[in-house]
């Protein structure tokens, strides 16, 4: 999904138009009062297919600057690129949020094709980014004993094996990779190291 926040009403639609002629989820926020409501209101984390915000520096109320060193506060920027847009270009300012975490900087007026290009990079991103915090999330549902039982899968051992290895029965192995494979949300031995390659 890529956010636009932006105060002009006729960039905002031409930023959802650009979008939408790319196949890309858009959706536009007048402020970053409005945006920080509804990232605040999610019952859920960033969405499977990534994140970006397209973010204009100058507004009123909140500006830019002050919305994106919010979401450097959180921890945010890795799951939500922040692409920033300005009419008033201003160097040390691009220089600085790019050093603090910014993915872009861009002019208006804008190159429409190379700044969707980038848009798609971000989501890519925050595609990778969100699909690393998921698996050490599940991750750390894990019990210690299911850890040492899971490095041992990985390093293709049978379970009679892996039973003598940490003496244990063989049905106690057959439970952990059961728990394992549940939590992990995988089926196969091979599921479980693709997804931890």
């Amino acid at each position: 999904m890529l956010h636009i926040v932006d105060d002009e009403e006729v960039i905002r639609d031409s930023l959802l138009w650009l979008a939408r002629s790319r196949d890309i989820a858009a959706t536009a926020y007048a402020s970053a009062t409005e945006f920080l409501a509804a990232l605040d209101g999610r019952r859920t984390g960033f969405e499977a297919d990534g994140e970006c915000l397209l973010l204009d520096v100058r507004m009123p109320d909140v500006n830019g600057i002050a919305l994106f060193d919010l979401l450097v506060g959180r921890g945010l920027t890795r799951q939500l690129p922040v692409i920033f847009l300005t009419g008033h270009g201003d160097v040390p300012m691009a220089v600085d949020t790019l050093k603090r975490g910014a993915f872009d900087f861009f002019e208006k007026p804008l190159n429409d094709n190379k700044l969707m290009d980038r848009a798609q990079e971000a989501l890519l991103l925050s595609r990778q980014a969100g699909s690393t915090a998921m698996i050490h999330r599940r991750l750390e549902t894990l019990s210690a004993r299911e850890r040492e039982v899971l490095d041992l899968i990985l390093e293709g051992k049978m379970n009679k094996i892996i039973a003598d290895d940490l003496g244990i029965s063989m049905r106690t192995v057959e439970v952990h990779r059961a728990h394992i494979f549940d939590k992990m949300q995988v089926k196969t031995a091979v599921e479980l190291a693709r997804l931890l390659k």
